[in-house]
């Protein structure tokens, strides 16, 4: 992990500014978040162990008067053992995410270059800082306490995970392999950074105009209800992950001094090995 996170800084040493060294630092930026990611996820056995399931419910039985909004949601719109056109517009909105915030960087690097630096930092600013949460707290999904049986009592309903249900239906045989390769650490819920990014994504968007603002919106909006009514987060993760947000786009402005300054640092460096 620690020589994924220097792959970045080594680049930004070893080439010139350009286009292509934007994109391949945020390519690097992923690699290594990825790395920070999964890792808890290598002993699943010990991550199991301390993952933290009851909380959550709690909270989310306040939000939703008695049951899990993911509960009254499915009991409300959905059939047994069917997945609906609406939900199955749900679970596509849920996997184009893997495209959203990373496309919104590439928008912004080819239409808006002056607006790059900021847009990627706060975008990757809360993949990093939600990195540190799934190391410190490692919460369940609301699909994995309903699996343990955590869920509340006897007689409460299930919480499906429709995405699964309808994955292994639209992709087949294809989908072990698509799910394994996609899955990478099933408890890391708390933030959603699903929603957070998508969040940012938005905002970021809004600032290079009202249609790619409205547009970015739409989609956090969409996706922040799919995640609920999916199983796949609590509306409590949501609400940690619009803080991340948050927090994060009000932290950019008193680090943007110390960002320049690494900047210059490393364009010294680069100065210094060409010069060598």
């Amino acid at each position: 992990m620690a020589s994924a996170a220097l792959a970045p800084v080594a680049l930004n040493v070893a080439l010139p500014p350009s286009r292509f060294r934007s994109a391949a630092t945020c390519g690097l930026q992923m690699w290594a978040y990825l790395a920070a990611y999964e890792m808890p996820y290598d002993n699943p056995e010990e991550l199991e162990a301390r993952v933290l399931v009851d909380y959550p419910v709690t909270i989310d039985r306040v939000l939703g008067f008695g049951r899990l909004p993911s509960q009254r949601l499915q009991k409300w719109f959905a059939r047994p053992g069917r997945i609906r056109p609406q939900e199955r517009v749900l679970v596509f909105c849920h996997w184009i995410w893997f495209l959203v915030p990373h496309g919104t960087v590439a928008y912004v690097l080819f239409r808006h270059p002056e607006r790059f630096p900021s847009a990627a930092a706060r975008i990757y600013g809360v993949f990093d800082t939600g990195a540190v949460f799934y190391w410190v707290l490692p919460t369940a999904p609301p699909w994995y306490a309903a699996k343990l049986g955590r869920v509340g009592g006897e007689d409460d309903l299930p919480v499906r995970r429709m995405m699964i249900e309808y994955g292994e239906e639209f992709w087949g045989e294809r989908w072990g392999e698509l799910f394994d390769a996609l899955g990478g650490n099933p408890l890391a819920a708390m933030p959603s950074l699903h929603f957070a990014t998508s969040l940012m994504a938005a905002r970021v968007l809004a600032e290079t105009g009202p249609i790619a603002g409205a547009i970015g919106w739409t989609y956090a909006s969409t996706l922040g209800l799919a995640l609920v009514y999916l199983g796949e987060h609590y509306a409590v993760d949501l609400i940690a992950g619009a803080a991340l947000t948050e927090g994060v786009r009000r932290a950019a402005g008193p680090l943007s001094r110390p960002a320049r300054a690494l900047t210059s640092g490393l364009d010294a460096l680069r100065g210094l090995a060409t010069d060598g």
